[in-house]
Formats: structure tokens, C-alpha cells, sequence
């Protein structure tokens, strides 16, 4: 079983500046990666027999909309970006998580994607199992899987409007004449 820091640094060797960021001191830590890498980071996620991340457990997506101006001297700090500029027009992470059953570890990987245009190529060539996860992640947060063979909504009606788990969403009153209830 490698640690954390070993499959980091293996992962950093591999694809250099296309690791954004790494997080150890996270609860559960994970990396921050380029988008644009997502195929071949997942492959050789999958391939190598140090990694052997054979598993996908699960792909989330979590919305985090743009954040209001804050008024100087107002507490906190602003929401983390990729660029550390704050969050100016909102962000959604798609989150991987990986398990390998040869080495019994785990590996958490994060695309930031732009709210408003959420895209990213599909990895189900990788993990069929990233079929489901992704629709799942298009019909209730609005994430595009370039290159998915079937991408359509999963939970909600074909005919829904919107994406339920973004934090701007509105409950429409009816949906074909009936009454949404809302508790």
C-alpha cells in the first residue's frame, strides 16, 4: 500500500504542472488536476502497478456558486479558486474517487470546472462503472461528459428543466399540472 504522499508524487513526476494542487492535510486528501488530462490521468491511475486504481467508487460534483462582493474589512476569507483569485464566476468540482483493490489504498481527484459551461471528457472508456456516476452528475448539477455514449438524465423527467443540486435552482410550482410539494 503506498501513501498518500507517494501516490502524489508519483502522479506529479508523471504529469508535472498539470497537478495543480495537492492537499495532505485534508481530512481526506486529494489532488487538484487540469481537466484537460482527465483520460490519460485516469488511465494511468488505472495501469500502473504501483497505483492499480482499478475501482471507481463514485463521481460527485459539487456547485459552488460565485461568491457576492465582500465589503472591506467583512470576516472570512474568500472561497479557494484554482487561481487563488477568489470565485468570480463560480465553480463545479467533479470529484473522483478511487480505490485499488490490489493495494488497498485510495486516491480523491478534483477537476474545477466554469459554472457556467461545466465540461469535461468522460472516463466510462476507463471505468464502465462512470457510465451511471455521470448522468447522475449531468441531470442534478448540469456537468457535460464529452465523448459519453448516453448521455441523458438518469432521475429526473427527460422533459426537466434545470439541474436540482445547484444551489441556485428554483422548485418549479408544477411540473405538467401537478403540484410539487415541498416540505
Amino acid at each position: 500500500m503506498a501513501s498518500q504522499e507517494e501516490i502524489f508524487k508519483i502522479l506529479k513526476d508523471k504529469f508535472g504542472e498539470a497537478i495543480r494542487e495537492v492537499r495532505l492535510e485534508a481530512v481526506d486528501p486529494f489532488t487538484v488536476f487540469d481537466p484537460d488530462i482527465v483520460e490519460e490521468l485516469c488511465l494511468f491511475s488505472r495501469d500502473d502497478p504501483r497505483l492499480r486504481f482499478d475501482l471507481l467508487s463514485l463521481i460527485s460534483a459539487v456547485d459552488y456558486p460565485a461568491s457576492p462582493p465582500r465589503a472591506e474589512g467583512a470576516g472570512g476569507s474568500p472561497p479557494r479558486s484554482p487561481e487563488g483569485a477568489g470565485n468570480p464566476g463560480g465553480r463545479i468540482e467533479v470529484v473522483y474517487f478511487l480505490d485499488s483493490s490490489v493495494h488497498k489504498h485510495r486516491l480523491i481527484l478534483k477537476a474545477i470546472l466554469d459554472r457556467d459551461n461545466p465540461r469535461i471528457r468522460t472516463v466510462e472508456n476507463v471505468w464502465r462503472a462512470a457510465d451511471w456516476h455521470e448522468r447522475e452528475a449531468f441531470d442534478l448539477m448540469g456537468v457535460i461528459f464529452e465523448g459519453h455514449h448516453n448521455l441523458v438524465r438518469i432521475l429526473c423527467a427527460e422533459d426537466w428543466e434545470g439541474h436540482p443540486l445547484r444551489k441556485d435552482y428554483v422548485i418549479p410550482d408544477t411540473y405538467h399540472g401537478i403540484k410539487n410539494v415541498v416540505y
